[in-house]
């Protein structure tokens, strides 16, 4: 097997059909030696700014100088990324391996496995082998029913910022989605929550009470940021003071000040994780696509939010950033998404509309998405690929900034194809 028929062997296996539940990943974690229990985690759940607090609490731990593994999704610019020790991607021959040995344990069960499950058990074997001190461990959708739940009681739980996103999957109220999340409380252990919506908030207060699971809230009274640059937003954070992020949406230092508040509950656990640590792991923290800069003049942005609740925060962070600036938007949204209430708050900012498909199924198809934008009384043009959008959207942008947004799926192609231009 190479790299290539790896990839393909992980990626032929669809949901479709698959009904929701732990019972395949923890079946195939059992043929392959149950890898997780040697681990020790921080499971993050949330709607918005998950990988980004899973980000930052890696580097902190990293530089705290433990060993530390990250597994998030979904990836940007190649599938390494998901599944990463220190900052260091899985290589190649080392994904080929694990795969090679995963495939007879999937292929002998009853009940194929997901590509997410998969990757889960890829993952828990890999850091594993790397005997990670601690593994930063990211939920892919929900919580309650992820195939990363299989795992004891976690050393923390997180929970971000909670929106409505995932509504089919995850129930139509933001209860509901509250639920989901809080799923990956486990008896006795300790959860950090983002907190501010109050039928959410309810929601996790009464099932870390039923699991004896101490809750702490986010103070975000502690948190003072001025605006901030393009290179880095400034902020303190209850005693922490002076911390430069260099990831600069404005929405950034909360997600920061999760991450800290949860790294003081695992220090009140015994880990040793210094002040200092926390200041050099968030000043040095790298989280790509995320209200990433890639050119400073004219400024070519790239951003990852792609459901209502994060356009508001990328809209937020433009207007912070760029004050009074029209942009070029190139976009790609997901059909199944909010497209209507994303696009009417990207319009006040709109000079002009690119539309593409990103590369996959789930993509709205470009033509589509710009009838959308014109029936808000916005130009809008639809580009045949993603190579000729991003040249589109550059030579329309002139002088003035571009922000390239709307869906992860086609970060790295966006990327690619800006750095070919």
């Amino acid at each position: 097997m190479n790299y290539e028929s790896a990839l393909e062997y992980i990626h032929a296996v669809q949901w479709a059909g698959h009904k929701p539940g732990l019972t395949r990943t923890r079946t195939l974690l059992a043929a392959l030696g149950d890898p997780h229990k040697q681990l020790k985690f921080i499971h993050v759940a949330g709607t918005n700014g998950k990988g980004s607090t899973a980000a930052m609490l890696a580097s902190c731990l990293q530089a705290a100088g433990y060993r530390v593994g990250l597994y998030t999704s979904p990836f940007i610019n190649r599938f390494n990324e998901r599944i990463q020790v220190n900052g260091q991607q899985i290589p190649d021959e080392e994904l080929v391996r694990l795969v090679e040995r995963v495939k007879p344990a999937a292929d002998a069960m009853a009940d194929v496995p997901t590509e997410f499950e998969i990757i889960t058990a890829l993952g828990m074997l890999y850091f594993a082998e790397r005997h990670c001190d601690i593994v930063v461990l990211e939920v892919g959708l929900g919580g309650t029913l992820d195939s990363t739940n299989v795992i004891d009681p976690p050393e923390c739980a997180v929970i971000t910022a909670l929106g409505m996103d995932h509504v089919k999957e995850l129930g139509p109220t933001i209860a509901d989605i509250a639920a989901a999340k809080a799923g990956i409380i486990k008896p006795g252990s300790p959860v950090v929550s983002y907190g501010g919506v109050p039928e959410a908030d309810a929601v996790i207060v009464r099932v870390a009470k039923e699991r004896n699971a101490p809750l702490t809230v986010v103070d975000f009274d502690k948190l003072k940021f001025e605006g901030g640059d393009l290179d880095a937003v400034t902020f303190d954070f209850d005693g922490l003071d002076g911390v430069k992020l260099p990831l600069i949406g404005s929405y950034q230092p909360r997600n920061a000040a999760v991450a800290i508040t949860a790294l003081r509950v695992l220090r009140g656990r015994g880990w040793n994780i210094p002040e200092e640590a926390i200041r050099r792991g968030l000043e040095t923290v790298s989280w790509p696509g995320r209200f990433e800069l890639l050119r400073h003049t004219p400024p070519f942005l790239l951003d990852g939010s792609h459901n209502a609740h994060g356009m508001r925060a990328t809209v937020q962070s433009l207007k912070d950033r760029f004050p009074g600036e029209k942009f070029v938007f190139l976009v790609s949204i997901m059909a199944d998404k909010d497209v209507d209430e994303m696009l009417a708050l990207l319009a006040p900012l709109a000079k002009q509309f690119v539309t593409v498909a990103a590369h996959t199924p789930r993509a709205m198809p470009a033509e589509t998405l710009a009838g959308h934008i014109r029936a808000r009384g916005c130009k809008a043009e639809a580009a045949p690929s993603i190579e000729a959008g991003v040249a589109r959207a550059v030579a329309l942008g002139g002088d003035g900034p571009v922000c390239a947004l709307g869906t992860l799926y086609f970060s790295g192609d966006v990327r690619t194809a800006f750095e070919n231009l």
